[in-house]
């Protein structure tokens, strides 16, 4: 009586235990933080017509989730690029930027997959060309994305594409130069604009 009875329990305490591990799942919570990016890094030695190109381009962000489905956060961008002709330098640039975002999680494609729509504002300033010409300017969009959780702590992030987007960029001695972009068939281009990162729930 008392082996069956600790069976009993055991398998109670198995069955709850699993059910826990269950509810909790694939996705977000309230108080849940995240830690994003994308890193690229980029070489290229050209024997032919010997020129050289480094280029760089690190984007990390944190977001905190007010609510299991919406989040806010800042984003960094930092940036170089370097290219030489025969050993001697013949372009460069890099940039700086910092902003915000807000995030929302409208669909879940399964367990794993959790479809998001995104909005932010950001600020940007760089040097390029030989003489270090400066710029800043202000940027503005929307965004759809995808997280893949490979674990319940751990997803593969897809960046898909921009819906809208606006720049505005000013050179040092000129005037402001604005763009403003639109996709509307935006499915048309989903894997050619994609942009692959991590993201880490704690």
């Amino acid at each position: 009586m008392k082996k069956v009875l600790l069976s009993a329990v055991a398998l109670v305490a198995f069955t709850f235990a699993n059910a826990q591990e269950e509810s909790k799942g694939f996705g977000f919570s309230k108080g849940n933080v995240i830690v994003e990016g994308n890193l690229m890094l980029n070489s290229t030695n050209d024997k032919n017509t010997e020129v050289k190109t480094n280029n760089f381009e690190f984007n990390p962000k944190v977001g905190y989730f007010l609510s299991d489905k919406f989040a806010v956060g800042v984003e960094l961008g930092i940036g170089s690029f370097k290219e030489k002709t025969a050993g001697t330098e013949t372009d460069k640039s890099s940039n700086f930027d910092a902003g915000v975002f807000g995030r929302y999680y409208f669909l879940d494609l399964g367990q794993r997959f959790k479809t998001y729509a995104e909005a932010g504002l950001g600020m940007t300033s760089g040097k390029a060309g030989l003489a270090d010409a400066k710029y800043s300017g202000f940027n503005a969009g929307a965004s759809l994305g995808i997280n893949y959780f490979v674990s319940e702590s751990f997803a593969i992030n897809f960046g898909l594409t921009d819906i809208l987007s606006y720049n505005s960029t000013k050179w040092d001695g000129a005037k402001n130069v604005s763009e403003f972009n639109a996709n509307v068939n935006v499915f048309d281009n989903f894997f050619t604009t994609a942009k692959f990162g991590l993201t880490y729930k704690f």
